[in-house]
């Protein structure tokens, strides 16, 4: 049929913006912190055989395995075989899927008894069984991590709201009021998508809507392509590493050669590290998400709707046996480490081809404690991520303070926590300075995030990296700094793993401290406006310029030579009020209340007591200026 330019703009955008609507009905449903304010989740429409036609701009990890994940479900119950109320659920990490926390919905949407499309969701869940709340660190297989949850078909009448489904999964979970909400929430989302779907049927036609689908796919591949086409061709090679596997100290290396011929990239993991004994694995789905999305994030345009046509020109492949491809029933929970360093690799290698389009490695790593606690009442299980850096481009400094971008999840608001959680309090959020790169754009800088404990017997665990290796710069740009942790108990200080569990006492004080990104290009070249800018906003301390650029203290501006007009770089890593502004409007664009402000908020009082000396003089000033020209 022949598809009118007018219409077809219409339903093409109606159709992003449904996606999209999806993801916030997803998140304002959401029970937990994980979802509701770190927004751990997507959102997506997939044409009738399954393919995405639209995503939320969400966690990129996992929209890019949602065609994956569905062809399972699919291959078990026909799509022609669903009725009214079905819907496929999956956490399978073995059928498409990511880990076990990460659950799919796949809901149909009928229009005159025949199936057009489907709204599908995916959520982190807090919980989801296994050897310990939220995470299990010990895990040596699949079994160890959760409840495994096979494809399968399911109805909303027969199986959810008090069905076996429901009464299965509350069963086996420790916060089952949390999961059976977020599960709840996913189903809202795929309502509203289905709703939109059948209202542009209703208008325009299923015929018209099924054509845009088809040709939004069309489009994102010919502008793929076309972008692709762009980049010289050749053979490029890319490595990162991880610092080590949980039950080892030796490093694992990730080595991707990128093949750009023509109009398609072939991205290639041959030379990187056998799996390994841990959860540290990568399911061959996430090892996709993270090659094509660095691949459509250097070489095209933001522009290009990201769809199934998005990944016909890229074709992965990683050893089977491999960290990257590993082998039923290896345990995968901690995922997310070995999928950044697929992304950081497959940057480096495009580095080496459009060096101009390609940014310096950044932090890029999931670092976030658990923390839980059983009561009378069950369980309270408690995880974030705890952004970094970012590494520098070509065109402007690192963002600091953000997750990694396989993840692109939001800071959570201490507030939120105070208000879920009484056996822990967020006493500090800052940002490191000198944890940038330096280099004539400055990576990002890490954070700094304290907890202290108020009750005994808290668990915790955490899975990080970069505590060894740091991100290397790009064209003369240095590194990023490395990150660590420790707690505060009883006057001493104990060191923590990247990878590591344990159980908190009372008055224990938990510090995570993420790490910066790489810098870009040679130092030499940063203009010193820019290097006075950074100490002046306490980013970078005197010493550390002065070290790093050469600058010397007379070079730098009146205010950091003097505590009489600006704030000034503190002690003890603390930092100024300027940079905790900054901090403040990272990520998730929302701004800290009462309790984030008392920790990030550290005036100098000279500072202060100027600032309203100043004031005062300026209106003294303007008030005898107006009085002189008033009338008598």
């Amino acid at each position: 049929m022949t598809l009118d330019p007018a219409d077809y703009a219409v339903i093409s955008q109606a159709l992003i913006s449904a996606a999209r609507e999806m993801g916030v009905k997803l998140i304002r449903s959401a029970y937990s912190a994980i979802v509701r304010e770190a927004n751990d989740c997507s959102a997506a429409l997939l044409d009738r055989d399954g393919q995405a036609i639209a995503q939320s701009e969400l966690m990129a990890q996992q929209l890019g395995s949602l065609s994956a994940t569905f062809g399972p479900c699919a291959a078990l119950d026909p799509v022609n075989t669903l009725e009214e109320g079905d819907f496929y659920l999956t956490n399978d990490p073995y059928s498409g899927g990511q880990h076990l926390p990460d659950i799919f919905i796949f809901s149909p949407v009928f229009v005159e008894g025949e199936v057009v499309a489907f709204a599908a969701t995916v959520a982190h869940h807090i919980d989801i069984g296994g050897g310990a709340p939220g995470l299990n660190m010990s895990a040596r297989e699949l079994y160890q991590e959760g409840l495994i949850l096979p494809p399968g078909r399911y109805n909303l009448r027969r199986d959810w709201n008090g069905g076996a489904l429901e009464r299965l999964l509350r069963r086996n979970i420790r916060v089952p009021d949390q999961t059976i909400g977020d599960l709840n929430a996913q189903f809202a989302g795929n309502g509203i998508g289905a709703a939109r779907i059948q209202q542009l049927c209703k208008k325009y036609g299923a015929a018209n809507v099924r054509a845009t689908m088809r040709e939004l796919i069309a489009y994102s591949e010919r502008r793929m392509r076309a972008a692709i086409a762009e980049a010289p061709d050749g053979v490029y090679h890319g490595e990162d590493v991880i610092d080590s596997d949980v039950f080892g100290d030796e490093p694992l290396p990730i080595r991707a050669t990128v093949t750009i011929a023509g109009d398609s990239v072939t991205v290639d993991f041959t030379g990187t590290s056998p799996q390994v004994p841990s959860n540290m694995n990568c399911p061959f789905a996430s090892t996709v998400s993270s090659a094509t999305t660095c691949v459509k994030s250097v070489l095209t345009d933001a522009d290009i709707p990201y769809n199934a046509g998005s990944n016909r020109p890229i074709a992965v492949t990683a050893p089977f046996g491999s960290i990257l491809n590993p082998r039923p029933p290896a345990a995968v929970r901690a995922r997310m480490t070995a999928s950044n360093r697929a992304h950081n690799a497959v940057m480096k290698a495009l580095a080496r081809a459009v060096p101009e389009r390609a940014i310096s490695c950044g932090f890029d790593t999931t670092t976030g404690p658990y923390l839980s606690r059983v009561t009378e009442r069950g369980y309270r299980v408690y995880h974030e991520l705890v952004g970094g850096g970012w590494g520098a481009s070509r065109e402007a400094d690192g963002c600091s303070a953000v997750s990694e971008p396989m993840s692109n999840c939001s800071n959570v608001p201490i507030e939120s926590l105070d208000m879920d959680f009484d056996f822990f309090r967020v006493i500090e959020y800052a940002l490191l300075p000198d944890s940038g790169g330096a280099g004539k754009q400055r990576g990002g800088l890490g954070v700094r995030r304290r907890y202290l404990v108020l009750k005994d017997g808290v668990q915790y665990a955490q899975y990080g990296d970069r505590f060894v290796t740091r991100p290397i710069g790009l064209l003369g740009g240095e590194p990023g700094a490395p990150a660590r942790c420790f707690i505060e108990r009883d006057g001493t200080t104990i060191a923590l793993k990247s990878k590591d569990a344990g159980v908190l006492r009372n008055g224990d004080i938990l510090t995570v401290c993420s790490g910066g990104g790489a810098g870009y290009g040679p130092v030499t070249q940063r203009p010193r406006k820019l290097i006075a800018q950074d100490v002046e906003q306490g980013l970078v301390s005197v010493e550390q310029a002065t070290r790093i650029y050469g600058t010397t203290r007379a070079l730098m501006p009146r205010c950091t030579r003097s505590h009489a007009y600006c704030a000034t770089p503190l002690p003890n890593d603390q930092f100024s009020l300027a940079a905790s502004t900054r901090l403040m409007n990272t990520s998730s664009g929302r701004r800290p209340g009462a309790a984030t402000n008392r920790s990030l908020m550290r005036l100098n009082s000279a500072f202060f007591c100027s600032t309203v000396r100043v004031l005062l003089t300026v209106s003294w000033m303007m008030t005898r200026s107006s009085l002189r020209w008033m009338p008598r």
